[in-house]
């Protein structure tokens, strides 16, 4: 045992020892010798996984001292708390930021709108649109309900206000898009003063850009971008992961997966696989309902819908707990992401199959644990109850019978002779006690 722990106390010190070595070799990317401009493209939903690599982009550009971001905008829209995130970000960071709406055919959409307002300069690609920055309801795409639609819709119109002053920026028309989803091209936001200018690639925006003057944090910049290296950003796994992981569809599922998972398990312990599977599935899914909008309502709904599934295994209700499970099981899944901000909605898509699916899992799992239950049992004392058998040696009151292709010691309370059929009664320290069959 001492050998044992001393070969673990080198193991853990050699391992100490290279990390030691790879921080002291890994070189320092914290900061650039020459200048270069940071390039980062965001072609999805605004959701806590883009928040996260723009922060992480800005962080970067603003240690490598980079002359600029430039931020490769297309998107629909997506969440409210993921935008300001993104908005203050954008607002409060160092290096000049700009967004670019591109390429042609893209859209800075509904939470597009605000992050592309907030940028230190804003463009677009011809054929490209910005607006429609209305509040809709995540689960139908409809408008927010009437008792937090003046709250909401405030609560944005200050925010574009907000932003409008201190980038100079149209707020009349940011105004407009929110209360009227109004949508415009890029020559049009370019003419209300939406957006600073129009270019029609990076190269042409690259030009433009080269000698622009702007007032980052009370200090003039001028921006030098001709003939200066080019580094586009791309997303670690960390952040694939959090983009992947962040869309209520696929948090549904991991959840969904997660307690089926632990069900199985807990009703058919030993399996192990499933409990492996449901426990990874849900620690991810966990970790996506914390960075969406989640209603806890519907998640509470969801585990009192196992609960039934649970107790069915335990209590004969005739199914009515199995129903009560699936009733459980739709209402919570309707109701866990019903946010005012939420506009990447559970697909019904999505929703109906999987719920029809862990419907029937559930289902069928609790009926086969029942089943397994109230089953007579194959082995053991229990097993030999109401066995038929054949006496082999009188029993006066003992004897020898035949039961179950064997021999066994047992006893009865009258005599019975050999030959005659019996049946097991009970069984204690491996002796039968039986008694005469009736009728023959």
């Amino acid at each position: 045992m001492k050998r044992y722990k001393s070969a673990l106390k080198r193991l853990f010190f050699a391992i100490l020892c290279v990390f030691a070595v790879c921080a002291m070799i890994l070189p320092d990317e914290a900061a650039s010798d020459s200048p270069r401009i940071n390039i980062v493209q965001v072609q999805d939903t605004i959701n806590p996984g883009v928040e996260d690599f723009i922060r992480y982009a800005i962080n970067g550009a603003q240690d490598e001292g980079a002359e600029c971001l430039i931020i490769l905008l297309d998107t629909p829209g997506g969440l409210m708390t993921s935008m300001r995130g993104i908005a203050q970000a954008i607002l409060n960071a160092d290096v000049p930021i700009i967004v670019y709406v591109y390429p042609s055919g893209a859209q800075a959409a509904s939470a597009g709108v605000f992050v592309t307002a907030a940028a230190d300069i804003a463009a677009m690609a011809p054929g490209t649109n910005i607006g429609a920055a209305h509040p809709v309801m995540g689960g139908s795409g409809g408008d927010v309900p009437s008792t937090m639609n003046e709250k909401v819709l405030n609560d944005m119109l200050a925010f574009a206000r907000s932003i409008a002053a201190q980038r100079g920026r149209n707020a009349e028309w940011l105004e407009d898009s929110i209360r009227r989803s109004v949508s415009i091209t890029a020559e049009e936001a370019y003419k209300e003063n939406v957006i600073d200018l129009v270019a029609d690639d990076i190269p042409a925006l690259l030009k433009k850009l080269d000698g622009w003057t702007l007032q980052k944090k009370g200090q003039s910049i001028v921006l030098k971008t001709q003939g200066i290296e080019q580094h586009t950003v791309s997303p670690g796994w960390q952040h694939k992961v959090l983009r992947t992981i962040s869309n209520p569809n696929v948090a549904y599922i991991l959840l969904m997966i997660g307690l089926a998972g632990l069900y199985f398990e807990l009703s058919q312990p030993g399996a192990i696989f499933p409990g492996v599977v449901g426990g990874i599935s849900l620690i991810l899914a966990l970790y996506a309902l914390q960075t969406l909008p989640v209603n806890y309502a519907g998640f509470l709904i969801i585990l009192l819908a196992i609960i039934f599934f649970i107790v069915e295994i335990k209590v004969s209700s005739h199914g009515m707990l199995s129903v009560a499970g699936v009733l459980c099981l739709v209402l919570g899944s309707l109701m866990l992401f019903r946010f005012p901000d939420n506009t990447t909605a559970l697909a019904m898509s999505v929703f109906i199959p999987t719920v029809l699916t862990i419907s029937a899992f559930f289902v069928t799992v609790a009926g086969l644990a029942f089943r397994a239950q109230i089953r007579k049992p194959q082995t053991g004392a229990e097993a030999m109850e109401g066995l038929i058998g054949e006496v082999q040696q009188d029993l006066r009151p003992e004897g020898k019978v035949f039961v179950n292709g064997e021999l066994w010691n047992a006893q009865a309370d009258e005599e019975i002779l050999t030959g005659e059929r019996v049946q097991v009664v009970s069984m204690h320290n491996l002796k039968l006690k039986v008694k005469k069959i009736s009728g023959r």
